[in-house]
């Protein structure tokens, strides 16, 4: 009789000592972050299973409780004021007289950063903690062959009229990836856009042995002699003469010429090139016309004879 009487009291003694401890909740409990439109929460009210649930927290950012007569804003605060936000209206509504109440965030939907342009695997995903730069474009699987020198992140933020303006901050991706400055590697919260502009293209066209477009990874330097790298060089019988065409901002072409000869001769400086330039290497037509009836000459004659011929077209 005494054992049962003593368990009883041990019993009661831990059920007031407990009254307000935590409940067990296995689901998960993601890093706290302000809580948005449209995330997923879970609220526990202990000792009042009717008032705890999982609340999907609505586009225009209240949550309302079972029992509860007026909705609670919750857009904007972290998890610990949401409790105190709730037990405040709990106590106000006198539904309960001292509320303990515990809010864990269950999925994160009101924190979007989405990752496009020039990256293998363009993509939006959900910030449930603090995200890098550079964690973004490696969750995008990383650049693209054809990017370009920089990125845009575009951040919207209200005035104080609360009307939306945007902010987009531009990042040298040569910096950032050569970690050449650390602050570079910025950190996204949540409701970033992250925007990979594709690289410019440079024009090389007529007598270079591999005419074609190629990206314009570094429009500060890309240069003509690049320009021709890219092209695998010169064919055979140049002109002295290059032009570069250009457009300016108004759609105007202009027709620049270049000394090609000189700078192959490192007696001019390279000339710079810009995005969307067209090069054009003439050839030097006296000279190929020339070479053409050498060639079928050739094909009639042999020995001396050719010999001559060849003597008396050079």
């Amino acid at each position: 009789m005494k054992l049962a009487i003593a368990l009883l009291i041990a019993a009661a003694a831990w059920g007031q000592t407990n009254k307000n401890a935590p409940l067990d909740d296995t689901k998960a409990n993601l890093p706290a972050q302000k809580i948005g439109g449209n995330d997923l929460i879970s609220v526990t009210v202990y000792n009042a299973p009717e008032l705890s649930k999982s609340i999907r927290v609505g586009g225009d950012g209240f949550i309302r409780l079972p029992m509860m007569k007026q909705r609670i804003r919750v857009d904007g605060l972290m998890p610990p004021e949401v409790e105190a936000a709730i037990a405040a209206a709990l106590k106000h509504e006198q539904i309960l007289v001292d509320p303990y109440v515990s809010v864990t965030m269950l999925e994160y939907h009101s924190r979007p950063i989405s990752v496009m342009g020039a990256v293998k695997t363009p993509l939006t995903f959900q910030a449930d903690s603090t995200v890098t730069l550079l964690d973004a474009l490696a969750r995008a699987d990383g650049l693209a062959q054809d990017a370009g020198a920089e990125i845009l992140i575009t951040r919207k933020q209200d005035d104080e009229d609360g009307n939306p303006t945007f902010l987009t901050q531009r990042i040298p991706i040569k910096a950032l990836i050569g970690g050449t400055d650390p602050d570079l590697n910025v950190k996204l919260n949540g409701g970033e856009e992250v925007r990979i502009p594709t690289a410019g293209k440079i024009f090389v066209v007529g007598n270079v042995k591999g005419p074609g477009a190629f990206p314009l990874q570094d429009s500060e330097d890309t240069t003509l002699l690049k320009a021709l790298a890219m092209a695998g060089g010169l064919a055979p019988y140049s002109g002295k003469q290059a032009f570069v065409i250009r457009r300016d901002s108004n759609g105007t072409k202009s027709e620049i010429p270049i000394e090609l000869s000189k700078i192959m001769a490192r007696k001019a400086p390279d000339a710079q090139l810009q995005a969307d330039d067209i090069l054009y290497v003439p050839d030097a037509t006296g000279r190929r016309a020339t070479l053409a009836a050498l060639e079928k000459v050739l094909s009639y004659g042999s020995g001396a004879s050719a010999a001559l011929i060849y003597a008396g077209v050079k």
